[in-house]
């Protein structure tokens, strides 16, 4: 007897600890919750914005919930959806930058190009809607343009008394706002507005600043996200990344992307053509060891300096063999992409004097730098330390200004 119960006491105990690993390898092999709540996915809470209305959609790749559900799908299934209207990159973002896209249709709902023959929706477009929505992922830096593309649909939906509403969802690089605000005279497809370079907001965020600062009169509706904060890095949201354009392919490039995209508007390579874009800075006149060197010593918040040597398989430089740096930013809450971004010029400049180059504008009006910029006086030399207390300056002003639009915390 006392053997079968020995026996019983190992069975039970074996089969115990064999439901309580399955209940441990059950919990890891789930995946984890979001910390943030996507504005498409509350579409339902505001069904009655949508109850017998026709709806556009303006979108691309990005737009996607947490299980990667695109939000076409989302709105065929709960909405009468009768247009998709898509960017620059077109509706699955493979279109190479400046590139027209062609139209085309999405499961029979007509596809609607944003960016080639005409950037704003025709009336024409417009007549087959009666509610337009957004949802597409910005990447928080001024010189992106679908933010672009989504002004001028705002709009043209105010002219047409159509509704407007945003799905909101986060900015990548959080709520900091930092570099140049864009000065008047320099208003252009990637710049639209007076607003720093890294301007802070959601998308969402900028829809009702541009409604309100620019008059149009819009029936708007945000519809705002759950759980974000201004302090979250992309990283921080637990939501999955979706490339928003072929050259930034990762959340973390949109860091380095508004540190030296700028740069990529003179004659140095910013590793266009190479598998990780916006991360490097050279050219073939540089030598890596001097320009990161010189960088180091800088020390500036956040960031260190690998000296690189990179042949881009296209873009600037194609198939040379170029010289510089590639950026590691080691700490994203004290790093500064403006002052970075601003210090890499001027090092290369004065390291190698007359060998920096500013190409002008296709068309021969101004300079493609000043445009991406917002300003000159990068170009035409102001020294940093008159320069960098000005830009602080102008963003702790814009950080005023924008304060009754910003929805989160």
């Amino acid at each position: 007897m006392k053997r079968l119960a020995v026996a019983l006491i190992l069975l039970v105990t074996v089969v115990t600890a064999g439901c309580v690993d399955a209940g441990k390898r059950d919990k890891k092999e789930q995946a984890p919750v979001p910390a943030v709540t996507l504005g498409i996915e509350r579409v339902d809470e505001y069904a009655k914005l949508f109850a017998g209305q026709r709806v556009g959609l303006i979108t691309n790749q990005t737009g996607v919930d947490s299980k990667l559900r695109s939000s076409e799908d989302i709105l065929l299934e709960k909405t009468n959806l009768t247009g998709i209207f898509v960017p620059e990159h077109g509706l699955f973002g493979a279109v190479a930058a400046g590139d027209d896209v062609d139209g085309d249709k999405y499961r029979g709902v007509p596809v609607y190009s944003l960016y080639g023959a005409t950037r704003r929706p025709t009336a024409e477009m417009l007549d087959a809607i009666d509610v337009m929505t957004v949802d597409i992922q910005d990447v928080g830096a001024r010189h992106y343009t679908y933010v672009s593309t989504m002004a001028y649909a705002m709009e043209a939906c105010a002219k047409a008394g159509k509704k407007f509403v945003v799905f909101d969802r986060p900015n990548p690089l959080g709520g900091m706002i930092e570099g140049p605000t864009l000065k008047k005279g320099m208003e252009s497809f990637i710049g639209l507005y007076q607003v720093p370079l890294r301007h802070g907001m959601t998308i969402g965020e900028y829809a009702r600043y541009i409604n309100e600062t620019q008059q149009l009169g819009l029936d708007l509706t945000v519809v705002p996200m759950q759980g974000w904060k201004r302090s979250m890095y992309w990283q921080d949201t637990g939501l999955p990344w979706v490339g928003t354009s072929p050259q930034i392919p990762t959340a973390d490039t949109a860091l380095y992307y508004v540190t030296t995209g700028v740069l990529g508007d003179t004659n140095l390579s910013v590793g266009i053509g190479t598998a990780k874009p916006f991360y490097y800075v050279g050219a073939p006149f540089a030598r890596q060891d001097e320009v990161a060197e010189r960088l180091n010593r800088l020390q500036l918040p956040g960031v260190q300096f690998r000296p690189a040597v990179f042949i881009p398989n296209y873009g600037a430089f194609a198939k040379e063999v170029n010289r510089g740096v590639e950026l590691y930013i080691t700490d994203p809450q004290v790093y500064r992409a403006a002052l970075t971004g601003a210090s890499i010029l001027r090092s290369f400049e004065e390291l190698y004097p007359n060998k920096v180059v500013y190409p002008a504008r296709y068309g021969g009006e101004g300079y493609k730098l000043d445009i991406a910029l917002g300003e000159n006086a990068l170009r035409v030399g102001v020294p940093l330390e008159r320069l960098l207390p000005r830009w602080d300056r102008e963003a702790q002003e814009f950080a005023q200004q924008v304060q009754p639009y910003l929805l989160y915390k």
